[in-house]
């Protein structure tokens, strides 16, 4: 008999990859997706309509998230907001991924009791790691000021813990794909001196999906998923490398451009303990470059180079932390600089 598997934000960047496993496995799963109609998850999720069951809604609505709880065996959890929307319109990040992930609870609760409920949670619950970067799962959760984003998912981890079903928590460390991290301004809200230990959106949904057959040693259980010492780096190195693939050349901002403080990140201290599980790790940090180099195109790149000083202009412009130096916004300064 086929194990029922319900996903939610199968058109995200881990979504589409859990999904794409999971389709892999058709044999053993009966799939129904839960997703926000929009032009992209459409495109994305069309294409398997005749292998899974594809149910669009808003996860905001109590009564369209207990149609799809019903008869389900196992959960994956991945719908949310997250940054940089996250930080621009903190209340849709409540609502989605709080009162998304309560009416969720709700409604297993109602119609399927015995499931089993994988949820990603994320790295940015233990907040500024910079003096301390070696992280384990029984650190204190502390957000870094303003990340509203870590503060919805502490409170949605609590209300998971309190549920009464069967769970499981993974905390993500930086997901990196080819195509969820292009140029924005919340790269200025991280220090250059953090520590940093990426996962790539395959080895994440490997993990998850692994992670379905082995629900005994994963119950009730929160581990830190990561990508392990071959996925380890800082960030201005992280920077420099991203910089070179593209065309960019240098990194050279001004002083102040990068805040000194109050982000996320770090290395995972017992980020081992869930790969011995699930083995779910295939790359490495050069491995991610490798294919960030190929998926730019020459014409591309040739016309990255030439524009690249202007185009490091307009980045910086998106930095916080330097305009607000330059206005003399201290409040704001006093978020990103140990000293003003």
């Amino acid at each position: 008999m086929k194990k029922r598997i319900l996903l939610t934000g199968a058109s995200g960047t881990v979504g589409f990859e859990v999904l794409k496993q999971l389709v892999l496995q058709a044999e053993k799963y009966e799939i129904t997706v839960f997703d926000q109609k929009t032009k992209k998850a459409v495109k994305l999720l069309s294409p398997f309509e005749k292998q899974i069951h594809v149910v669009y809604g808003n996860i905001t609505s109590q009564a369209e998230v207990e149609e799809v709880c019903k008869r389900k065996d196992v959960v994956v959890h991945l719908a949310a907001i997250i940054p940089p929307l996250a930080d621009e319109n903190p209340r849709m990040a409540y609502d989605v991924n709080v009162n998304g992930t309560k009416n969720l609870i709700l409604g297993l609760q109602k119609h399927s009791a015995k499931t089993f409920l994988m949820y990603s949670s994320s790295i940015s619950v233990y907040g500024d790691r910079l003096n301390s970067p070696w992280i384990h799962t029984n650190d204190a959760l502390s957000p870094s000021p303003e990340d509203h984003y870590a503060v919805t998912k502490i409170e949605s981890e609590q209300l998971i813990r309190n549920s009464g079903l069967e769970y499981c928590i993974f905390r993500l460390a930086a997901i990196m794909g080819l195509n969820n991290h292009k140029p924005s301004g919340i790269m200025f809200h991280m220090p250059l001196a953090t520590s940093m230990e990426i996962l790539t959106p395959k080895d994440t949904a490997r993990a998850f999906v692994n992670g379905i057959t082995d629900r005994e040693k994963l119950t009730g259980k929160i581990f830190n998923l990561g990508g392990g010492a071959l996925c380890r780096t800082s960030y201005e190195d992280f920077l420099n490398r991203s910089f070179k693939a593209f065309g960019l050349g240098k990194m050279n901002f001004p002083e102040h451009a990068f805040a000194e403080k109050n982000f996320h990140c770090g290395y995972y201290a017992d980020g081992d303990e869930l790969q011995e599980l699930l083995h779910f790790r295939r790359d490495t940090l050069d491995h991610y470059f490798d294919q960030l180099q190929q998926s730019v195109s020459p014409i591309k790149k040739t016309l990255t180079t030439v524009f690249r000083e202007a185009i490091k202009n307009h980045l910086l412009k998106k930095s916080e932390p330097f305009n607000a130096l330059l206005t003399k916004d201290t409040k704001m300064a006093s978020r990103f600089f140990k000293e003003l």
